[in-house]
């Protein structure tokens, strides 16, 4: 089984690079982050006639998720955290799909830091840690897929001497993110790839993809009973270099059966 992410930048702006995403790589479960589009405007449709059911969480202009399969019906099990900080923002999505328990997030951006955005980033990353403890004190198979607006380590930024003041690299936000994985929580990517920079993100800007000058803030986390059956995870890189394309690439891990 395959199961990707991708911060989409704009679901609607950008669905032909996501059809023909899908349509070439042929996922079996999606996370979509940064729909930016409200409730009634997601392109299900469209979606559907590649053979995606879908579920999503909409928001007019900002924020957005959605969870893809091509693989059995999408049980939605929960629509926003526990105690979110600002239930109006819409950055959690979670549900059984295909026997899997399926939590896409878009974690707040944070900046800038300090400052009131950067406080929420910090609630929000609390309520997600308290959460994900629960769903892995469950013991089922979860996955938490998304944009988690942080890059753990140094290893996950091109030149992170530039970025030690941004809210996605502050040391607030990466003791959190340790917090998350020392809960029992397997980084697919790093997993695979320990030794590697390996970037989902490039800038629109200062020619970032040609140069590779990107940072790792897409993650799939794997709890203890899905990461035994991790056999591969990579990033598409390619896509982040197609017409009218979001910022970010597909990110992706694949399961044993």
């Amino acid at each position: 089984m395959k199961i990707a992410t991708y911060n989409v930048n704009g679901v609607n702006g950008r669905l032909p690079v996501l059809l023909r995403w899908l349509k070439e790589e042929a996922p079996h479960i999606v996370c979509l982050q940064e729909l930016k589009a409200p409730q009634d405007k997601f392109p299900e449709v469209a979606i559907r006639e590649l053979g995606y059911d879908s579920v999503w969480f909409g928001q007019k202009s900002w924020n957005g998720v959605a969870i893809l399969s091509r693989v059995g019906e999408i049980h939605e099990t929960r629509r926003g955290l526990p105690e979110d900080p600002d239930p109006t923002q819409s950055r959690y999505l979670e549900a059984a799909v295909s026997g899997i328990i399926v939590a896409g997030l878009y974690l707040p951006n944070g900046n800038p830091r300090p400052g009131p955005k950067f406080d929420y980033k910090l609630d929000w990353f609390e309520r997600l840690i308290e959460h994900a403890g629960t769903l892995i004190g469950s013991g089922l198979p979860v996955v938490l897929a998304g944009d988690f607006n942080v890059m753990p380590t140094s290893a996950d930024v091109y030149k992170p001497e530039r970025w030690l003041d941004d809210a996605l690299f502050a040391p607030e936000v990466r003791a959190l993110h340790a917090r998350l994985i020392d809960q029992g929580w397997t980084d697919s990517l790093r997993e695979m790839h320990p030794g590697e920079m390996i970037y989902t993100f490039w800038d629109y800007f200062r020619n970032a993809y040609a140069r590779n000058a990107g940072l790792r803030i897409d993650h799939l986390l794997l709890s203890p009973a899905l990461a035994k059956r991790l056999e591969a995870a990579d990033v598409d890189r390619h896509v982040r270099g197609w017409e009218k394309t979001s910022d970010h690439a597909p990110a992706w891990i694949r399961l044993a059966d």
